[in-house]
C-alpha cells in the first residue's frame, strides 16, 4: 500500500481493486498475532493496513454528519507557469502556479477534502512540446507537471482527448503504464509516473478488450465527522473515482490509435462499473468526464456526454471539462443549459451536483457535499452541497499570487523551453505585417489561411470522404491592427522564424473549426468583414476615415487566387460586396463551400452574420499549433507562395477630398514593398501620444 501525508495530517491510502486483503485474511492474522501480544497486535495490524482502521458501520452513528469538499482542475495544457511562452513574458491570468493557491485556500477552509485532475494535462503549452518532442522525459523522470502535481498531492486524474496528441509509446511512458495494446514494448517495469492514479473507463485495448487504464479507483480517506450529540469523530469515507473522455480521439488522433484502441460510450461504462464500485464498497461515487454538456439524443461516440452521466443512478458528483466553459454560471447567456434538468446556478445536473473550472488554471471547481449515516450507509444531502467555480482573477481584476514552490519545482523545464522557442522553425523571405492589412497587405495573413485550408483538407481527406468534393476555403482576419496603439501590430521580420512568432501572426488562443457554407452566405459573411470600413461619400472635400470602429480582428478576408472580390466603401453596410467570383465564375447562391475558420467565428455565424452553417470539423487543435505544423513543414516562406496573393480590392473611386487612415509610424515603406502604390504618408505623428501616423489612401487606383 502506497501512504502520501498531507500536510493536514490526514493519511490516504490507494486501495487498488485487484489488491485488497479479504477481510478475513487481516482477522486471522490480528488474532494470530494477538496470541503473542494482545496490545501490539492491533497496533502493528491497524498501521499495516488501512482498511482495518475503519469503524464496522454499526460503530458509525446513525445521523452522523459529515462535509468534505471535492477541489478540481481541467484543461490545465501544461499551463504551470502564468507565462506566455510565444509572447515571452509573464502572463497572471492563466497558469497552476495560481490555481495552487486557490488549491492551499480550499484546504485551508476544509481539511475533508479531495483533488482531482480531469484531464488535457499535458499537452497544449510550449513546455509540453517541449518535453514530450524536443527532449523528451526519459524513463527514470517525471513530467513536469506532474512533478508539481505531486507537490501539490493530488489523489487521482483522468485522461483527456489531448493525452494522446503524442501518441501512446508517450502516454504509456509519463503516466507510469504499461499498455497492453499493439506497439507497445512490454517492460519489466513502468517508467516513472505521477504518484496519482489515473483512471479511465470508455478507452479499449483492441488487443484484449479491456481498459487502456483502471476503469475507476477507490480511494479511502480518513474524515472528521460530527456525531448527533455533537461530537467530533474520525471516520473513513471511499471515495470512488471514475474517468471517462470524450470518443473524438479516434478521429483527431486518429494516427496514433487507429486499429490499436476503441471507445465505449460514457453512459454504458458507468452502468457498467458504478454498481460494480458500489459493491466494492464506495461510499462516494465521482464521475471525471472529460466532456461538456450536451443534452441531444445519448449516442457512444458523442462528444459530451456530462448531461446523460448524471442520468446514471449512483454517481453523486459529476467534474467536467473538455469545452473549457465555467459551470456553474448564472450569467450564461448558452441556451442549452436553459432548461429544467440544468441549474446553471447552483450547478446540477439532473440535480446532480456537476462543475467545470474554465480551462489553463484560470479557475478551481469546488463541491462542497453534506453527507449523512443513515445507519447503513452514506447520503448526500443535495440541499445543503454547494458547487461553485473560484477564479484566480480577484473581484478587482487583480489576480491572486502565485506559490512560489511551483517556480522552484518546474525552473530548468521552464528555462529551457523558453530556449526552445526561440529555435527557428522555418525561414522567411519577407516580412510578414499588419500594418497596411486594413488597405490590401496579406503578408501577415495568407500563410494562417494556407495553414488552416491545409489541415482541413487533410482532416477531411483522412476521416469525411464525403465532403472530398466539395471546395475548402479558409478565412483570416488582422489580429493586431492598431487598437492599442502603433506596436499593436504583427511584424515578423525576414529571415528565421522561431515559435514564439506564431503568436504575432496568430494572437488568440482559438481551435480550427470548419463550417459547411453556400455561396451565398460567402457574401453575407464578406459584407460583415466589410463593416471594417466606414462609407465614404466621394464628393466630399474634406478628409473622411476609412477606419470605423469594427474591430480588426473580425475583419475576415480570403488570401486565395481562387476568390476575387471588390469592396465598395461608398455604398453603405451590407450591400459593399462587388464581382465576387470563384475561379473566374461568379459564385452561385447555392453552390457548397466549406471554410476553415476558428471556433469564435463558427460559433457567432447565426447571431453575427446571419449564416446557418453546419459544423464539418470542431478540431481539438489550436490555429496557433496548427500554423506552427504548417511552417515546419514548408521550412522556406517566400513572398510569392506564400504572402502576396490578394483576393480583394477597393472599387476604384476618385474623392473629390482625402480618405485617411492610420498605421504605426514610419512605416510606408511597407506598404510599397506590398505593392501598394496608391499610399502616402500624411504626418508621422498624429498626435495621440500612442505612436500613430495618419496615412491617405488614394481610391482612384
Amino acid at each position: 500500500y502506497k501512504t502520501h501525508h498531507y500536510k493536514t495530517h490526514h493519511y490516504k491510502t490507494h486501495h487498488y481493486k485487484n489488491h485488497h486483503y479479504k477481510n478475513i485474511q487481516i482477522k486471522r492474522i490480528c488474532l494470530t498475532t494477538s496470541m503473542i501480544v494482545a496490545s501490539m497486535s492491533l497496533v502493528a495490524c491497524n498501521n499495516n493496513d488501512n482498511d482495518s482502521n475503519d469503524p464496522k458501520p454499526q460503530q458509525i452513528a446513525t445521523n452522523t454528519n459529515l462535509n468534505f469538499t471535492i477541489l478540481e482542475t481541467s484543461d490545465l495544457h501544461n499551463n504551470v507557469m502564468s507565462y506566455d511562452y510565444y509572447k515571452l513574458t509573464e502572463d497572471k491570468s492563466f497558469g497552476l502556479e495560481r490555481t495552487a493557491t486557490l488549491i492551499d485556500n480550499a484546504r485551508s477552509e476544509s481539511a475533508n477534502n479531495i483533488l482531482l485532475d480531469n484531464g488535457d494535462t499535458i499537452q497544449g503549452s510550449a513546455l509540453g512540446d517541449y518535453q514530450a518532442t524536443v527532449s523528451p522525459v526519459k524513463c527514470d523522470e517525471t513530467l513536469g507537471i506532474y512533478k508539481v502535481m505531486n507537490d501539490l498531492k493530488y489523489d487521482a486524474g483522468t485522461i483527456g482527448n489531448h493525452e494522446f496528441n503524442y501518441g501512446l509509446n508517450y502516454l504509456n511512458q509519463i503516466t507510469g503504464s504499461q499498455f497492453n495494446v499493439d506497439g507497445i514494448t512490454a517492460s519489466a517495469s513502468a517508467c516513472k509516473g505521477p504518484d496519482f492514479p489515473l483512471v479511465l473507463s470508455n478507452v479499449i485495448s483492441a488487443r484484449n478488450n479491456q481498459p487502456l487504464f483502471k476503469p475507476y479507483k477507490i480511494i479511502t480517506k480518513t474524515f472528521t465527522a460530527t456525531t448527533p450529540d455533537g461530537k467530533t469523530v474520525t471516520v473513513p469515507l471511499k471515495i470512488g473515482i471514475i474517468g471517462f473522455t470524450t470518443p473524438g480521439i479516434m478521429q483527431w488522433d486518429k494516427k496514433w490509435l487507429d486499429g490499436k484502441v476503441t471507445t465505449a460510450g460514457a453512459k454504458e461504462m458507468a452502468e457498467k462499473y458504478v454498481p460494480q464500485m458500489k459493491t466494492e464498497g464506495a461510499d462516494v461515487i465521482v464521475a471525471l468526464s472529460h466532456g461538456g454538456i450536451d443534452t441531444s439524443p445519448y449516442s457512444p461516440t458523442m462528444e459530451n456526454a456530462s448531461w446523460h452521466l448524471s442520468q446514471v443512478a449512483g454517481i453523486d458528483a459529476i467534474l467536467m471539462g473538455h469545452t473549457h466553459q465555467v459551470f456553474p454560471d448564472a450569467s450564461s447567456k448558452d441556451t442549452r443549459l436553459d432548461q429544467a434538468s440544468i441549474d446553471k446556478v447552483n450547478g446540477l445536473l439532473n440535480n446532480v451536483p456537476a462543475v467545470m473550472p474554465s480551462f489553463w488554471g484560470k479557475g478551481l471547481g469546488v463541491i462542497k457535499l453534506n453527507l449523512t449515516f443513515d445507519g447503513k450507509k452514506w447520503v448526500v444531502n443535495k440541499n445543503n452541497t454547494k458547487v461553485e467555480v473560484r477564479t484566480i482573477q480577484n473581484a478587482d481584476k487583480t489576480f491572486v499570487a502565485a506559490n512560489p514552490r511551483v517556480a522552484r519545482l518546474i525552473q530548468a523545464e521552464h528555462n529551457a523551453t523558453i530556449n526552445y522557442v526561440k529555435t527557428p522553425i522555418g525561414t522567411s523571405d519577407f516580412s510578414m505585417t499588419s500594418y497596411f492589412a486594413d488597405v490590401g497587405d496579406v503578408s501577415a495573413i495568407q500563410v494562417v489561411n494556407q495553414a488552416q485550408a491545409n489541415y482541413i483538407s487533410d482532416y477531411i481527406n483522412a476521416n469525411l470522404p464525403q465532403y472530398k468534393n466539395i471546395p475548402v476555403l479558409s478565412v483570416s482576419a488582422p489580429f493586431k491592427s492598431g487598437f492599442a496603439g502603433g506596436s499593436d501590430y504583427t511584424d515578423v521580420a525576414q529571415g528565421n522564424i522561431a515559435i514564439n512568432n506564431a503568436a504575432d501572426l496568430y494572437l488568440y488562443p482559438n481551435t480550427v473549426f470548419a463550417v459547411k457554407i453556400q455561396g451565398s452566405d460567402i457574401k453575407k459573411w464578406l459584407e460583415n468583414s466589410a463593416k471594417r470600413f466606414n462609407q465614404i461619400n466621394p464628393s466630399l472635400t474634406t478628409p473622411q476615415a476609412l477606419i470605423s470602429t469594427f474591430p480588426g480582428y473580425n475583419f475576415d478576408m480570403f488570401t486565395s487566387a481562387d476568390v476575387q472580390y471588390e469592396i465598395d466603401v461608398t455604398k453603405p453596410i451590407g450591400s459593399r460586396i462587388q464581382n465576387l467570383t470563384y475561379k473566374g465564375k461568379p459564385i452561385e447562391d447555392n453552390a457548397p463551400f466549406i471554410i476553415a475558420t476558428n471556433n469564435y467565428r463558427a460559433s457567432g455565424l447565426k447571431e453575427y452574420y446571419n449564416i446557418n452553417s453546419s459544423n464539418v470539423v470542431e478540431s481539438p487543435d489550436a490555429n496557433r499549433d496548427v500554423l506552427i505544423n504548417y511552417i515546419k513543414a514548408t521550412k522556406n516562406l517566400s513572398l510569392t507562395n506564400n504572402g502576396s496573393s490578394r483576393s480583394w480590392r477597393f472599387v476604384k473611386v476618385k474623392t473629390a477630398g482625402p480618405v485617411t487612415f492610420k498605421s504605426s509610424a514610419n512605416k510606408i515603406d511597407f506598404a510599397q514593398k506590398a505593392g501598394l502604390t496608391n499610399i502616402s504618408v500624411v504626418n508621422n505623428d498624429d498626435g495621440s501620444n500612442k505612436g500613430l501616423a495618419d496615412y491617405a489612401i488614394d481610391l482612384s487606383k
